[in-house]
């Protein structure tokens, strides 16, 4: 194994290194060291990821790498690596692979014996599966196709899955995903979350038809994840009870913060998805 020079405790190595999907601050001490320490960092977009940088104040040569020119350069890449190179793959946001461009390099890098280390950190499916109340058993889906046919054949199949889904989608996207959503999972909550970690970062939760109801076209930018549940709706929610329903009904009689208290108690969720809530239905 050829040492590196610069940090002999970094072995030369593709490291994939995940970076914050929003807040600059989420991000590991392990994925900083990395990064300073790295020859050139692989990234899909070099303006957005030279914010990050500049944001931690490190000098690092940007390359692009992305869907469109993926199997290029790999030969070279390869070559520095085994020369004692270090170079770290990044995403636009989260940890790199899931659902962004990566997937043919580190397959190549397994094929060539080409040592990969994973540096992981914030992901947006592990996020929002961490605060949506839903089954933990979770089936990630990733961007639905943006062909109707093909959609809706895919919605079917996600459909016969009892766990809970996670889905990727734009915020434009958001109201027509609904609609569809009511044919093949009327009987099931989903708990959305609006630009995870930003400044705008919104929640919402409740069936697709009240959801429909619920969310404006003011909300309707960013990006946008998403969780289905499970088909039981085993999410420590009673069936029976409609949260929008709950929280109308004690809108005049109590406020904000005691009904947000009240219901996180009744329901066993968090109040901080309730809250957020009581604030969408008073807009």
């Amino acid at each position: 194994m050829v040492e590196n020079k610069k940090n002999n405790l970094l072995s030369p190595a593709l490291y994939v290194v995940s970076t914050p999907i929003g807040n600059l601050s989420d991000i590991t001490l392990r994925a900083l060291e990395v990064l300073k320490n790295s020859d050139y960092i692989l990234c899909e977009d070099t303006r957005h990821s030279l914010k990050l940088l500049n944001f931690y104040k490190i000098k690092k040569k940007l390359i692009s790498f992305h869907k469109f020119n993926e199997t290029k350069n790999i030969k070279e890449i390869f070559n520095d690596i085994s020369e004692g190179k270090i170079v770290s793959l990044i995403s636009d946001a989260g940890t790199p692979l899931i659902s962004d461009p990566g997937e043919y390099l580190i397959q190549s890098a397994h094929q060539q014996k080409i040592k990969v280390v994973s540096v992981p950190g914030p992901s947006a499916v592990t996020a929002i599966m961490s605060i949506s109340g839903f089954e933990t058993k979770f089936f990630f889906y990733g961007f639905l196709s943006k062909k109707n046919n093909e959609r809706l054949e895919e919605l079917e199949n996600l459909s016969k899955i009892n766990n809970s889904i996670v889905i990727y989608l734009p915020a434009r996207d958001l109201k027509k995903i609904l609609k569809e959503f009511e044919l093949y999972f009327k009987e099931r909550k989903v708990f959305v979350a609006r630009e995870l970690t930003k400044l705008h970062e919104t929640y919402y939760l409740g069936s697709a038809g009240e959801l429909l109801q619920t969310i404006s076209n003011n909300d309707l930018k960013g990006e946008i994840t998403l969780v289905i549940s499970n088909k039981s709706v085993d999410s420590n929610i009673d069936n029976n009870i409609d949260l929008v329903s709950e929280i109308k009904l004690l809108l005049n009689k109590m406020s904000a913060k005691d009904i947000a208290e009240y219901l996180a108690e009744k329901l066993k969720m968090s109040k901080k998805i309730i809250y957020q809530n009581i604030l969408n239905i008073k807009k």
